[in-house]
């Protein structure tokens, strides 16, 4: 099936080199729309969108049992939509979801690659009317590519055939931007992470670009984050070093979505991650210490549209998790084409080390249910379900009215997100 790997450009050196080379193509939208506010994830829904995973990321760990699971969890309680990019995915979707479920579950047939839905799926925001309206942004497949890229054009188109499919307008903007960076609150405050925004679009200031989010969300104050996740930075980096001199690559991350480490759990309270300080002997839990200790400090300097002080909860990172990927891995089949920045060769033919894009905020937020994740299995140090417990118990208390309910999602991380990152909800 075709995906994500077909079109990555082989030998890319960053995203500053591709968007500087290929500036956005300028988007047809509605001039005339004005976007009074993006509701926040945690008010009421009207539904789920996903997308059916094409594939698996890393053999043995399947992907369709984490989106059955999602579905599972969240269509009794309120309508999910699955797309498939081929009526051939869209009937094998199908076959799995059981027929009870069915009657909350509509399914669509929609070109897709692949299926990180939070990206380039459809984002919802109201006009002046509070009605619902389409935000359009531009997509370079997470700085791998460019965006006149034949599937990120694809990719890009998503969430334009959505509204059509629902009959609402779009505001579309030349910005490239995805939904995994873009936190708000409802009431007109934006989270964003530096690195990211400003790596995806080099020609514009960080003003010029605080001023474009805010044309698309309505937001009137953006806090402006610095860096996100060490194990999510982009694969073509080359290889972090851990704890007792071994390497392992990343997957195909983002280079550090908001999504991965700082959540609004309501209007006034960010949920921001930490690293427990006896993780932080591993190399790459130190240097997340640090990137998060100074996202913290962005945080308790920082206010809402108000001018008021935010709250801040702090929620730990699992343990690093490393896997092998083989010739053969879909992930392995395109990390082995990057040329590494930083001089790095890949061992082609060779298994290697990988990093799994492992974290406990990028959970979903539903009506009824969260949804997070787990990652203690049957054999491990008991010391991993002490931390999955320890984190069931914040969103259970950050979320009394909600039920949460810890899923497994590893072969998702395999591919560089998680639960958020192949959802998106929709407001009522």
């Amino acid at each position: 099936m075709k995906n994500i790997f077909t079109y990555l450009v082989v030998g890319i050196v960053g995203s500053l080199w591709v968007t500087a080379c290929h500036p956005p193509e300028k988007k047809v939208g509605s001039s005339d729309l004005r976007v009074s506010r993006q509701a926040a994830e945690f008010e009421e829904q009207e539904a789920v969108w996903m997308i059916w995973p094409p594939e698996d990321h890393l053999a043995g760990f399947s992907n369709d049992a984490v989106a059955l699971r999602i579905v599972e969890a969240v269509s009794p309680h309120q309508q999910v939509h699955v797309c498939a990019n081929s009526a051939e995915l869209l009937t094998h979707a199908q076959s799995l979801v059981p027929d009870s479920l069915k009657p909350n579950i509509s399914f669509h047939e929609v070109p897709a690659v692949e299926f990180w839905t939070r990206d380039m799926g459809p984002v919802f925001v109201e006009d002046m009317q509070g009605q619902k309206v389409m935000a359009d942004f531009n997509f370079n497949v997470w700085g791998y590519a460019d965006t006149t890229e034949e599937g990120a054009i694809i990719e890009e188109k998503f969430d334009e055939r959505i509204a059509g499919l629902m009959g609402i307008p779009m505001i579309s903007t030349d910005l490239v931007s995805e939904g995994g960076d873009r936190e708000v609150n409802g009431k007109g405050t934006l989270m964003v992470v530096e690195e990211v925004e400003m790596g995806r679009n080099p020609h514009l200031s960080k003003e010029e670009i605080s001023a474009e989010l805010s044309r698309m969300t309505g937001a009137t104050q953006v806090i402006w984050l610095k860096q996100g996740l060490k194990e999510d930075e982009h694969t073509f980096l080359g290889p972090i070093s851990l704890a007792g001199g071994a390497k392992a690559f990343t997957v195909l991350t983002t280079n550090g979505h908001i999504d991965e480490f700082a959540r609004f759990v309501n209007d006034s309270t960010v949920l921001l991650a930490y690293v427990p300080e006896e993780d932080r002997e591993d190399p790459l839990a130190r240097e997340n210490h640090r990137r998060m200790e100074e996202n913290y400090q962005i945080l308790k300097g920082a206010a809402d549209q108000d001018g008021e002080p935010l709250k801040i909860v702090r929620m730990p990172l699992p343990k690093t998790i490393i896997g092998e990927m083989r010739p053969g891995d879909p992930v392995y089949d395109i990390i082995r084409t990057l040329e590494y920045t930083q001089g790095d060769v890949f061992p082609v033919g060779e298994p290697v080390q990988v990093i799994a894009a492992a974290s406990y905020l990028n959970f979903l937020i539903t009506n009824k249910v969260v949804l997070g994740q787990k990652y203690w299995k049957e054999g491990m140090d008991t010391a991993i379900k002490s931390r999955d417990e320890e984190v069931k118990a914040i969103l259970q208390q950050l979320f009394p009215t909600r039920e949460v309910l810890m899923l497994d999602a590893l072969s998702v991380n395999y591919g560089g997100g998680g639960i958020h990152c192949i959802t998106m909800q929709e407001p009522k």
